[in-house]
């Protein structure tokens, strides 16, 4: 992969090399250009530097650099710099330039230079993420799979004029440590760029999170959950990846947003605490009975507390069918529920 850094300039025609001699076509913005003091006083001529300028072609013309070049504006002085990078001229360069073609120019003072960019487009990422992932499918890897490259990068750069197109030429993968190796070709004909690039295919899993902070109390709506995907292998035992064993119920304590839940995280909420007031209700072929008594446990929806009758102060067993109520049922309720 090429490193994108500030490239050097060739000088093209033999003109200008024996005028300009042998100096860094390029200079970092950071060095230090040391200029004749009569040099740096004089003011700027008819003919004007562009300090920034974008070229879609290999090289840099003169008119590229300065205004009024005239006849001169076609002649190329230096090599432009490759597609997505750019190269700074700096002031000592960009005078011995305009001295050799004969241009009424002479720079401010050292801090003079000029930017030049190479008209590119661009390949992202995950477009070459996409092609290997194509890849892998193709040679018979089924399950959900991201991959992760050993150099970092953002995107590829092509010359203006190419087909931004990409595809895998060959690809090497190892199924037991997930490594792969392959040659990326981007861009067509004259435009190709073929690229080398290795890096790790891992097996990823969709895991339910919750958006936002829920409390102690609150129930789980699928309002609340959204889906993150993760590396399989940091997915322990205990966390949750089934969404309906998040909804409807509620967090022990604190769950951070966007983090997996875990199983001992969340219970069903309470809907009758121990020691409350409940509204006891008895249904009888064509009657509903209904009392008040005391819960003496904690219970969820569906559980079977123990809850004593305000009246008889006799203790028995009811199931919890909502907040502050609960249901007594028949031997013969409780016979047709097993059943079904």
């Amino acid at each position: 992969m090429r490193k994108r850094l500030v490239p050097r300039i060739t000088v093209l025609t033999l003109a200008t090399m024996i005028a300009v001699g042998s100096v860094p076509a390029f200079a970092d913005s950071k060095t230090s250009v040391q200029l004749d003091p009569e040099m740096a006083n004089l003011e700027q001529a008819a003919t004007t530097l562009i300090d920034h300028v974008v070229v879609d072609a290999k090289v840099v013309r003169l008119g590229d650099l300065f205004t009024n070049a005239g006849e001169k504006s076609e002649v190329s002085v230096a090599y432009a710099p490759d597609p997505g990078q750019r190269a700074i001229f700096d002031a000592r360069w960009l005078y011995r330039v305009a001295h050799a073609y004969k241009l009424d120019w002479r720079p401010f003072g050292a801090q003079t230079q000029a930017v030049v960019e190479r008209a590119s487009i661009s390949i992202p990422r995950d477009e070459i993420k996409t092609q290997i992932l194509f890849e892998l499918a193709d040679q018979g890897v089924t399950e959900e799979m991201d991959v992760e490259f050993a150099t970092r990068f953002q995107e590829i750069y092509l010359p203006a004029s190419a087909d931004p197109v990409v595809k895998v030429e060959n690809m090497n993968y190892q199924p037991r440590t997930g490594r792969f190796t392959a040659i990326i070709v981007a861009g067509q004909g004259v435009d190709m760029e073929r690229l080398r690039m290795t890096g790790r295919a891992f097996r990823t899993v969709d895991v339910p999170v919750l958006k936002s902070r829920v409390l102690r109390g609150d129930m789980i709506t699928e309002d609340n959950v959204q889906w993150v995907r993760m590396k399989a292998e940091r997915v322990q035992n205990d966390i949750i990846v089934d969404a309906s064993d998040l909804i409807g119920k509620t967090p022990k304590r604190g769950v951070r947003a966007g983090s997996p839940v875990r199983g001992n995280d969340v219970m069903r909420p309470v809907l009758v605490e121990k020691n409350s007031l409940v509204t006891i209700i008895h249904h009888m072929p064509n009657m509903m009975l209904t009392a008040q008594g005391k819960a003496l446990q904690n219970g969820a929806d569906g559980d079977v507390v123990q809850i004593k009758n305000g009246r008889s102060n006799q203790v028995i067993e009811a199931e919890v069918i909502g907040p502050g109520r609960v249901a007594v049922r028949t031997l013969t309720q409780q016979i047709s529920m097993s059943l079904n």
